[in-house]
């Protein structure tokens, strides 16, 4: 238990609060500095005395502590004038000149080490894994609160974190323990669950899954160091002498090592950047340990508080081994001292390191199912053999706490409560009721439409699932539906039958890159405002059945067959004309089609949950995506239409620029072969909505450019507030700055355009139609928006030469 505990704030003799001011307990090697608000907290298991305070330019104060607990501290530092003079260079923005921190650290980086793993060809050890949520910042008008009446037990639970000295309640629990092996020679790695153990939200692995990859492995040598998609500026790497200013505080004996204290901070505000310090080895320049706070103003949305502490082994002059990882993030809708938040904590241990010991290739490959209940049926006397760090009395408390909360009544509702607002779905015995949110739909041939829906749910890893939806539309006065249920036959390989029906009315034109999906729906076909008429709408009836199965982990093989019959919703207004000798009037507008296809799809680095006929993706958007379909149509066949073949290509890749944000490229291509109508042709996507939809031209119409061969390219990237941190004025809104540009190619044949009789005029985009856009993310929080410029095709009859668009999401 802590002895010790101080915190409060410094200011200055003007008044001023001093940011990145060293605290520290007198003769010892347990010290913090302040933040951008002066604001500092700093406890010991060790009981002092005295703080003593201290920083360039000021003269150092001691501080006689009365009690062991001392929250309320202010304190002033006076200006030192003979100091300034002697060393001014120190004060805020240190040089980068006869600094003795920035030629130890350029030490380091001239001696830097790889992780040691790296000097070998195969390495093996052992990891334990604690992750923890807590609710912060528990004060009375909290345990007085209505929310928790009937549940006032669990405030007998609350402890004091040493890194914020904010009280906590602790609502979540999850160990792992495992084997992580490794061969450099490969460059495979795998990480062998032996156990896992949980309470709280015990049956939500998705959960777990999800704060683990927010939580990835770091290399502090690295120039950048990424946590919620975010791109941090390591203070230990090369970029870092840009960035950071650095101060030598002291050299003393860590753990039988000696070693130099550099304490560092920001040179600027509002960029994604920490403060805090780190221990070299004088003779090695290893970094012995470290921690990193990430700066309050840091362009980073939820999340109030991100601090990570690693510890290391230096065994000899070029190996380091990391023994210990510990890393705390503070959840919260501000960033003001006393909101309330959400403490996500991840503790790992590694031990027992081992090196050159050879496995076959084959035990490195990732299986695409490796689901072993065992893992989680492990008894009490396993666990206390094989932690590598035991549970304090206080953490052994939590489970016994969660464990009776998950019996109380109203916890139940307030967790159906928060379920609903996570999945869309409201949750019966077996059964889900949604999504939710899409209730509400409008377009010009339905006008208001209502949706409702739902799914058999009897658990995340269910074998099998049905889902269907009805809805109705108060303008035609037609009902519509769609059902669909798939089956999981095989786990290990994860081979899966599914079928389905749909009888609805869709924008056929939002998209290239079909799909027989017979339940989803393109925000294109019910946004509830739309820039012009949005009429020309196809009524669909679809069948569809298919397998598919995974030879690979995220590599998916399948073969489907449909059919599906196409016309207007819409007549008089648009058509699907097409002129057919074999009808009575030669002209046909009911499209019926029966076609086979075989789709590759490739998602290298998806990370899933789950083991049933559901996955859920837990890093959606940070992985690349292969996709190749072939589709043949077979005419005659249950009196279908045409006969031709189809090709698409997808591919879709995001980048990490380092502190320059996130750009995401995209490439489409795809040829029809053979003769076909509108309905089977290849639109390129237009948007009349007022809604970023991806992949489509914001500033063209539905069925502008219609193509039978195409080529699309879209690159969009987020500066995630790189340019506006530098201006005054902005910097502290937090805004992002967002680009992005996109054309698109293509032709359509002299047989196509003979068959067309719609009414329509076939143009195809042969001079390249591109358009390109600039917006700001993060207004709000929540909010994008972009304005889209046309940048082609201008001359053309109600062109739409600008294009706002916006879209709501929740990012860090």
């Amino acid at each position: 238990m802590a002895q010790t505990k101080v915190g409060g704030v410094i200011y200055d003799d003007f008044g001023d609060t001093v940011p990145f001011a060293n605290v520290i307990f007198p003769n010892s090697s347990e010290g913090t500095i302040s933040n951008e608000n002066g604001r500092f907290y700093l406890q010991s298991s060790t009981t002092f005395a005295k703080v003593e305070f201290s920083f360039v330019g000021y003269k150092t104060q001691l501080v006689a502590l009365d009690n062991k607990v001392n929250l309320d501290l202010k304190i002033t530092l006076q200006t030192d004038t003979a100091e300034l003079d002697a060393v001014v260079v120190y004060a805020g923005k240190t040089s980068k000149k006869n600094n003795p921190a920035i030629d130890i650290l350029r030490k380091v980086w001239e001696n830097r080490r790889k992780n040691g793993l790296a000097l070998f060809k195969q390495y093996q050890y052992d990891k334990y894994e604690k992750l923890e949520f807590d609710m912060n910042t528990i004060d009375s008008s909290m345990v007085k609160s209505k929310l928790f009446k009937g549940m006032e037990f669990v405030f007998d639970y609350a402890d004091t974190s040493r890194v914020t000295g904010k009280t906590y309640l602790p609502i979540f629990i999850n160990e792992a323990l495992s084997t992580v092996y490794g061969d450099n020679e490969i460059s495979k790695e795998i990480d062998d669950v032996k156990a896992n153990k949980n309470s709280g939200f015990s049956n939500n692995q998705t959960l777990i899954a999800f704060v683990k990859d927010l939580y990835n492995d770091i290399d502090v040598y690295e120039r950048y160091l990424k946590f919620f998609d975010k791109s941090f500026t390591s203070p230990v790497g090369k970029s870092g002498i840009d960035t950071y200013n650095y101060v030598l505080r002291d050299t003393a004996i860590v753990d039988g090592v000696e070693a130099y204290n550099i304490v560092y901070y920001p040179r600027r505000k509002n960029e994604l950047t920490f403060k805090g310090d780190f221990w070299v080895a004088t003779e090695s320049y290893a970094i012995k340990e470290i921690n990193m706070q990430a700066t309050k103003s840091a362009n980073i949305n939820w999340v109030k508080e991100i601090y990570i502490e690693q510890e290391y082994d230096v065994l000899n002059d070029s190996l380091f081994l990391i023994t210990r990882d510990y890393f705390l993030s503070d959840f919260a809708l501000n960033k003001k001292e006393k909101s309330k938040g959400i403490y996500g904590k991840r503790t790992t241990l590694f031990n027992d390191y081992k090196f050159d010991i050879e496995k076959d290739p084959d035990f490195y490959r990732r299986r695409v199912n490796d689901y072993n209940p065992e893992i989680y049926d492990r008894d009490e006397a396993y666990w206390d053999e094989n932690r590598l760090e035991k549970l304090n009395k206080d953490e052994k408390l939590i489970y016994t706490m969660l464990d009776t909360l998950k019996k109380n009544k109203k916890f139940k509702r307030l967790y159906n409560v928060g379920t609903v607002l996570a999945s869309g779905y409201y949750e019966f015995d077996g059964f889900d009721f949604g999504p939710i949110f899409s209730t509400f739909g409008f377009n010009d041939v339905e006008g208001m439409r209502l949706r409702a829906g739902g799914r058999t749910y009897f658990d995340a890893n269910d074998p099998w699932r049905i889902e269907g939806y009805g809805a109705y539309g108060f303008r035609d006065q037609q009902f519509k539906y769609g059902i669909g249920g798939k089956y999981l036959l095989d786990k290990k390989s994860r081979l899966i039958v599914s079928a389905g029906y749909r009888d609805d009315v869709e924008q056929l034109a939002a998209s290239l890159t079909r799909t027989n999906d017979v339940l989803g729906r393109s925000l294109a076909s019910s946004a509830l405002v739309s820039a012009g008429n949005n009429g020309r709408l196809s009524k669909i009836k679809l069948g569809v059945a298919a397998v598919s199965f995974e030879p690979l982990y995220n590599l998916e093989f399948r073969l489907g067959a449909s059919y599906r019959k196409i016309e207007t919703a819409n007549p008089g207004f648009f058509s699907l004309d097409y002129f057919d000798a074999d009808a009575p009037s030669g002209i046909e507008s009911e499209t019926n089609q029966a076609e086979v296809d075989f789709s590759i799809t490739y998602k290298p680095g998806r990370k899933t949950t789950n083991y049933g006929v559901d996955r859920t993706i837990i890093n959606e958007g940070d992985y690349p995506i292969l996709f190749l379909n072939y589709a043949r149509g077979f005419k005659d066949l249950l009196s279908s239409n045409f006969d031709y073949d189809k090709a698409q290509f997808y591919y879709s890749h995001p980048f990490q620029i380092g502190v320059f944000g996130k750009l995401t490229a995209r490439i489409e291509a795809g040829k029809t072969f053979g003769e076909v109508p509108l309905a089977l042709l290849d639109v390129i996507p237009g948007n009349q909505t007022y809604f970023n939809i991806p992949g489509s031209f914001n500033t063209m119409d539905f069925y502008e450019f219609v193509t039978d061969e195409y080529l699309m390219v879209n690159l969009d990237h987020n500066f995630n507030g790189r340019l506006f941190s530098r201006i005054p004025g902005l910097r502290d809104l937090n805004l992002r700055e967002l680009v992005g540009i996109k054309a698109a190619y293509g032709r359509i044949s002299d047989e196509n355009r003979a068959l067309n009789a719609s009414g329509l005029q076939y143009r195809a985009p042969e001079d390249i139609f591109w358009e390109y856009s600039v917006g700001v993310g993060n207004i709000f929080k929540v909010l994008r928006l972009d304005v889209n410029f046309r940048g082609g095709y201008n001359y053309l009859p109600d062109a739409r030469q600008i294009a706002v668009t916006g879209s709501f999401g929740f990012y860090f």
